[in-house]
Order: C-alpha cells, then structure tokens, then sequence
C-alpha cells in the first residue's frame, strides 16, 4: 500500500499560479502511474494529469492542457502539479492518485489516495 500526502493548495486570485505537491511513501515499488484528479462542489470527482512512471510520459486533460504540468522528482518518491493561468472554475479538491495497476484516466484505475488539497480561485 502507498501512502500519499498533498500539500500547496490554498486561495489565488484568477490570473494567478500555485504548485501543488503529493509526497509518496510505503509500498511504491510497483507504482505505474501517478496523477492528480480534482472536484469540485457538487460535481463529479474529473482526472487532470498522470505522469507514467517508467519513463515519465505525461498526460493531462484537455481543459487544463497548456496551463497545468505535471511533474516528478523520482529521489524524494514526489509529484508535482505546476498550475498557471488559474480560473474561478479550477477551483476544486485536489487530490493526488497512484496505480498499481495501469496508466488511467478514471479513478477506478488508481489503488492509493490522498487526503486532498484545497484550491480556491478568486474573481
């Protein structure tokens, strides 16, 4: 089992850009991806980016894409999610997410969570 711990979430007017990090701990030999998903009041939990983690190949969400970019730092087993150009819309419960299993767009394709990170963007 991987335990996993965001951290950089808070409030940022429209405009602006925060760095969001998730630092994994335990089991994570067998990880194949991580990735963040986010969501927001009253609607459904949405995938934002993934990294792969044999070569480090990324992925991320077409209404993100050019603003958000994932990262990794393999020596400290962490992730990071650079996030400009924010919108009111992003603001949502960020959470960081690893596989065991696949590289996934959904939610069901990751086995670890964390606990997650708020992300408030401001008019």
């Amino acid at each position: 089992q991987v335990q996993l711990v965001e951290s950089g979430g808070g409030l940022v007017q429209a405009g602006g850009s925060l760095r969001l990090s998730c630092a994994a701990s335990g089991r994570t030999f067998s990880t194949k991806s991580m990735g963040w998903f986010r969501q927001a009041p009253g609607k459904e939990r949405e995938f934002v980016a993934t990294i792969k983690w044999s070569d480090g190949h990324t992925y991320t969400a077409n209404s993100v894409k050019g603003r958000f970019t994932i990262s990794r730092d393999n020596a400290k087993n962490t992730i990071y999610l650079q996030m400009n150009s924010l919108k009111p819309e992003d603001t949502a419960v960020y959470y960081c997410a690893a596989s065991t299993l696949r590289v996934g767009f959904s939610g069901g394709d990751y086995d670890s969570w964390g606990q997650g990170t708020q992300v408030s963007v401001s008019t």
